[in-house]
């Protein structure tokens, strides 16, 4: 059985966007770049031949993943669930006890998440520790660097 992605639908935009340009544009330019670095002679000492080679791969495997993910993507629907419960695709606000600094994240799948962007993968220990809980509801989370209790503020 294939590995299912849980994925927001803008999320899965993003990665059908990500892989347009992987196929129309990156191809296109590495394959330019290999023609250049071909003409340059001897490829068994040719780093530029290397580099584009390797960048190739890259590029062929992300598209591969990307097609895999697009593929088995179940779309998350945060409107259904029940609007008082963290669960994928929710905002969550919490503040660490006793007088830690309020916090938001976005729980989502680990297909889109992004911590720059404050959106975290539901396979995170965070999430993992905050999902089904509700609305001021204190909660222990167990983090690599230690646990710590929360309270849930906000659930948007």
């Amino acid at each position: 059985m294939e590995k299912v992605y849980p994925v927001t639908l803008e999320g899965k935009l993003k990665l059908e966007e990500e892989l347009e340009m992987l196929k129309t544009v990156k191809r296109k330019e590495i394959v330019e770049r290999i023609k250049i670095a071909r003409s340059f002679g001897d490829l068994s000492e040719n780093s530029e031949y290397e580099s584009a080679k390797d960048e190739q791969a890259f590029v062929e495997g992300r598209i591969t993943t990307l097609e895999n993910m697009i593929r088995f993507a179940q779309i998350i629907d945060s409107d259904s669930a029940d609007k008082d419960t963290v669960s994928l695709g929710r905002t969550i606000t919490f503040v660490e006890l006793p007088d830690g600094e309020e916090e938001e994240y976005t729980i989502v799948g680990s297909a889109e998440a992004d911590p720059f962007e404050g959106k975290i993968s539901n396979d995170s220990p965070i999430a993992k520790a905050l999902l089904g809980h509700k609305l001021n509801d204190i909660v222990k989370i167990e983090t690599p660097g230690g646990s710590m209790d929360v309270k849930i503020q906000k659930i948007s």
